[in-house]
């Protein structure tokens, strides 16, 4: 089982990553918007490798059977790796080389809220919030906890699915 959740989830990881690190490089031209749509698209799609990497251990380990308990275990450990893939390609980029990374969200944000009608009150409550949130996230341990839960419910959704799509049960 293990060589199933690393091989698959570090497949995934990898697909996050690069396509993280693909999207910071060109953030000016993406902008914060589409950069999320590709980021949650590409998190769908990297997640599939969790249906790919059950689907492999029922039918070359497990004899073709697997319940639904092991699937989604298998399922969660898979979206676990990938996860934790995704959380140290972050780490790295938000430290070493895009610290003012919460400056330039910051400014967007209020900035979309000025743009969207907002009030004088509601745009420096924007700032105030996104303030706490800039300071917030420079404790590395935060920073790490709130990165970890982008991911994790789309991984969680895809082991879900994938488990209850794959299960099945010995014949005979």
């Amino acid at each position: 089982m293990k060589r199933t959740v690393f091989t698959f989830g570090l497949i995934a990881g990898a697909i996050m990553a690069a396509m993280m690190l693909i999207t910071m490089v060109f953030m000016k031209e993406i902008g914060f918007d589409k950069g999320e749509i590709i980021g949650y698209t590409t998190m769908v799609l990297a997640f599939l490798m969790t249906f790919f990497g059950i689907k492999s251990y029922r039918d070359n380990v497990a004899g073709g059977a697997i319940s639904f308990g092991r699937a989604l275990t298998l399922g969660l450990m898979i979206t676990g790796v990938a996860t934790l893939c995704y959380v140290a390609t972050w780490e790295v980029i938000y430290y070493k080389f895009a610290p003012d990374f919460g400056d330039r969200y910051a400014a967007y944000s209020v900035e979309k809220a000025k743009q969207s009608g907002a009030t004088q009150a509601q745009v420096d409550a924007k700032m105030k919030q996104m303030a706490d949130f800039k300071e917030m996230y420079k404790n590395p341990f935060v920073n790490a906890a709130l990165t970890f839960l982008e991911p994790l419910p789309v991984g969680l959704l895809v082991a879900v699915i994938s488990a209850a799509l794959l299960r099945r049960k010995v014949s005979g």
